[in-house]
């Protein structure tokens, strides 16, 4: 069966909830997604690799994207993927990170925290499974970000860390992630539902 859903003007995680929803339903060998932005692509794509799809897209004229997704490829290890297998976490935390600074203030002070922040993380050893970046957090996995070096020390250590695809777009960085997984609402929501421990920063 082939499947084709037409997810144009749909907000995250509209996209994703409803190739979720079709993979679910029918199973489809062959699956073709429009989407309208760079973050729905970013997020269908990894979504269906993630259910076992060879994913292939192809440019349209008005900025729109055309997943084809053919059934067949190999599932990764969930142990390092960013899609949340609710069975696996235990003793698990995650930093929820909403912003680029710490407290209000001094953004100065507040930035030179949270770089401070992110480089005494490691100090929770394997206690740390995933850190969540959204809104003003996003900046802090792009070019420039003065924390870039300690998230990529983090990711090569093992933690994963996922960046919303929809706050990236929306301040115009979404080609200027340097690190971890773009994401969308489902995978931070299921992320923090099963968490043991939630840190919010």
């Amino acid at each position: 069966m082939d499947k084709s859903l037409d997810c144009r003007g749909l907000a995250c995680p509209g996209p994703v909830l409803r190739c979720k929803e079709c993979v679910e339903k029918d199973s489809p060998a062959t699956l073709t997604v429009t989407v309208d932005n760079e973050a729905a692509r970013e997020n269908v794509a990894r979504f269906l690799g993630m259910r076992g799809y060879n994913v292939t897209i192809a440019e349209a004229p008005d900025g729109l994207s055309i997943l084809t997704a053919v059934a067949g490829g190999t599932v990764p290890d969930t142990a390092s993927a960013p899609s949340v297998n609710p069975f696996e976490c235990g003793c698990k935390t995650v930093a929820f990170i909403t912003a680029d600074t710490i407290g209000r203030g001094d953004e100065t002070l507040g930035s030179r925290l949270m770089v401070n922040f992110l480089g005494t993380l490691p100090e929770m050893g394997d206690r740390l499974w995933r850190i969540v970046l959204v809104n003003g957090g996003v900046r802090l996995a792009v070019t420039g970000s003065p924390a870039l070096d300690k998230l990529k020390a983090l990711s090569d250590a093992g933690v994963s860390i996922l960046v919303c695809g929809t706050c990236l777009d929306f301040y115009g960085i979404l080609d200027k992630k340097e690190v971890g997984q773009t994401t969308n609402m489902l995978d931070v929501v299921t992320s923090l539902d099963v968490a043991d421990k939630i840190i919010q920063i």
